[in-house]
């Protein structure tokens, strides 16, 4: 089973079909990707104009998503759909969808571009991919304890490191090896997970409390915890080094952490159960999903106001656009 799968998926991305749907978006717009994981749908806004430019179906649950490496597609991610699908970042135009991997909650590239991640997060495994720049050739299925949520990595690229939402842990995966290195036990409900851009800290969202929980990842040890809003989520740098954000479902407001203290420096209101967040490239506006109340919130980071706030579908989650600011 396992050999029969490697050798599917070293098929070539670029040999697969593309889905049938054909959007017409005007060649002026810089294209929002927003992901509605209730709704098995993408919509797509205009950034300048905050206007739908298009609204079509994917796979089921497309929760998470992310650029290759060359930033010419954009993956979404359909977990219960058991697919990637390659959309155009600049248009979001469908390019190819690629079936076979299965159970892809939250995915990503290591730094030195050699890997690929997929969290099955309903069926309690990571698995591990070599990436040559074109393929994708499974190497191994790593079983955890329970529900492996969200990835880094160390900057190194020797290390991929996992939060375990059902079993309060993070482990760390060799990636030559794929074989499980550590597992420590975090706070409750652990989700988003950041490396530190000095890579010597590890943050992670603990979304059954209100803190972020910072590890030294080398030792294995708690060195602090950031006290956030009920729900600590999910992670965005603003692109700088220097400050990245964690949104808050529960509190409904999003912290920004200073990395060179970390510690919490500001608080930003913004109800609706802020999730997935992205950044402009000049830092000046972020978008984020609402999770619970169907729309998504543009904010200024100045003033921390909310310029705009946009209907999308049900449970968005993902979101993207390629005009976007550095993820350290």
């Amino acid at each position: 089973m396992l050999h029969s799968f490697a050798r599917f998926s070293r098929l070539s991305l670029l040999a697969l079909c593309a889905l049938s749907a054909v959007i017409a978006v005007p060649a002026s717009a810089n294209v929002v990707v927003v992901l509605n994981s209730g709704d098995a749908t993408v919509t797509l806004l205009d950034q300048s104009t905050y206007k739908e430019i298009n609204t079509f179906s994917v796979g089921k649950e497309p929760h998470h998503l992310m650029a290759t490496p060359d930033n010419k597609s954009l993956i979404v991610a359909s977990a219960t759909g058991n697919q990637l699908i390659f959309l155009d970042p600049k248009t979001g135009e469908v390019q190819r969808q690629l079936r076979g991997i299965i159970d892809p909650y939250q995915i990503g590239f290591s730094p030195d571009q050699k890997w690929f991640i997929a969290n099955g997060l309903r069926l309690d495994r990571v698995d591990v991919y070599r990436y040559d720049g074109h393929n994708l050739d499974l190497a191994k299925r790593v079983r955890l304890a329970k529900t492996p949520s969200h990835i880094a990595f160390d900057a190194a690229s020797t290390t991929a490191f996992i939060t375990q939402q059902g079993s309060n842990e993070i482990s760390a995966i060799d990636l030559a090896t794929q074989q499980v290195k550590w597992t420590m036990p975090v706070g409750k409900l652990p989700a988003g997970i950041f490396m530190t851009p000095d890579n010597k800290y590890l943050l992670v969202g603990i979304m059954g409390k209100d803190y972020v929980q910072v590890i030294d990842w080398r030792t294995q040890k708690t060195v602090k915890t950031i006290r956030t809003g009920e729900g600590a989520h999910n992670f965005r740098a603003h692109g700088d080094k220097r400050y990245v954000y964690v949104s808050n479902r529960v509190s409904n407001t999003i912290n920004i952490i200073d990395l060179q203290t970390l510690e919490s420096v500001g608080v930003i209101s913004v109800p609706g159960g802020p999730d997935c967040m992205e950044v402009t490239e000049d830092g000046k506006t972020m978008w984020v999903t609402l999770r619970w109340v169907k729309k998504v919130a543009v904010i200024d980071l100045a003033s921390k106001k909310i310029m705009k706030i946009i209907p999308v579908g049900r449970s968005p989650h993902g979101i993207y656009f390629i005009n976007r600011a550095a993820d350290l």
